[in-house]
């Protein structure tokens, strides 16, 4: 009979790892009102939503942006405004979405890394998304990889399936990037890898050995894919884009509500979370500098 896990050396291993970065995906691209009557959408509503995140724990927000009615919209106008007034309330790291909305085309999507933003996503492939298509051919991979070198923003690279890391190993041997890689793990979309601890086991194990990375869990996978991957050493997103829901039929209050229960369970684990000096300094960023 195999030995049950000596509890004292779990908890060992998670006082040595780095603490857990927490982003906050405030809203995202599809999602309405009419979903959730507090998804915000204006840059005001997205700055005090950051704020709430900051305050529940999170070091990182994932920023979509939308016109006034709702739409979509990758403008680098509205951007700026977000990243104003996220700013102003707080000090997390600012990540803008490259991916925007389904049919944007690649020089819209690439509008806001024009702002030099700390961090930006980066696509890895092609992929179904629900009845659509997602689509990123290699060439504008390598195009938003370079622009993104180039201005000085970190990418984190959107993974769905196994075979855009095999992408991104291609594109570390052209020199298209440069490692250490963070990487964001969105498991559950239906058109990607399922949404389960083996899926996330077998992309965890194809990766470099000096990658940082985070999970995504999508609906009803957001809870168990963020504890496992607290567990496992990985850093975690969690927020109203990818999850409506605190439990089933039970929506989320707010973005905050779904980052304060995963900063609640890193502590009952033993796994400090981070705030967004060390989020910086674990990602490779230069500390932010704040007017005085």
């Amino acid at each position: 009979m195999p030995e049950k896990p000596d509890v004292h050396t779990t908890v060992e291993r998670g006082d040595r790892m780095t603490p857990l970065i927490i982003t906050a995906a405030l809203t995202g691209a599809e999602l309405t009102r009419h979903q959730h009557p507090r998804l915000p959408i204006t840059p005001e509503e997205i700055g005090i939503a950051a704020a709430a995140c900051a305050e529940a724990g999170a070091s990182v927000v994932h920023v979509h942006a939308r016109e006034a009615d709702g739409t979509p919209t990758q403008r680098a106008e509205v951007y700026a405004q977000i990243i104003d007034a996220v700013q102003r309330r707080c000090d997390v790291i600012v990540q803008v979405s490259t991916g925007g909305a389904v049919g944007m085309s690649p020089e819209e999507r690439l509008a806001p890394v024009y702002l030099r933003p700390e961090m930006a996503t980066l696509s890895m492939g092609s992929v179904n998304f629900g009845r659509e298509v997602f689509l990123n051919l290699p060439d504008d991979i390598e195009h938003f990889a370079a622009e993104m070198a180039r201005l000085g923003v970190e990418p984190e690279l959107e993974v769905f399936d196994a075979g855009m890391l095999s992408t991104a190993r291609r594109c570390i041997a052209t020199g298209v990037l440069q490692t250490p890689l963070h990487v964001g793990l969105v498991l559950g979309v239906k058109g990607g890898m399922p949404g389960t601890p083996q899926a996330l086991q077998y992309l965890v194990s194809e990766l470099p050995s000096d990658a940082t990375w985070s999970v995504a869990g999508i609906g009803a996978a957001q809870l168990p894919l963020s504890t496992l991957a607290i567990v496992m050493g990985g850093h975690v997103r969690v927020g109203l884009e990818d999850n409506l829901f605190y439990r089933k039929g039970e929506l989320a209050r707010d973005n905050a509500q779904l980052v304060a229960r995963v900063a609640r369970i890193a502590r009952e684990l033993e796994r400090a979370v981070a705030g967004p000096a060390e989020a910086r300094s674990a990602l490779g960023l230069a500390p932010r500098i704040t007017p005085p």
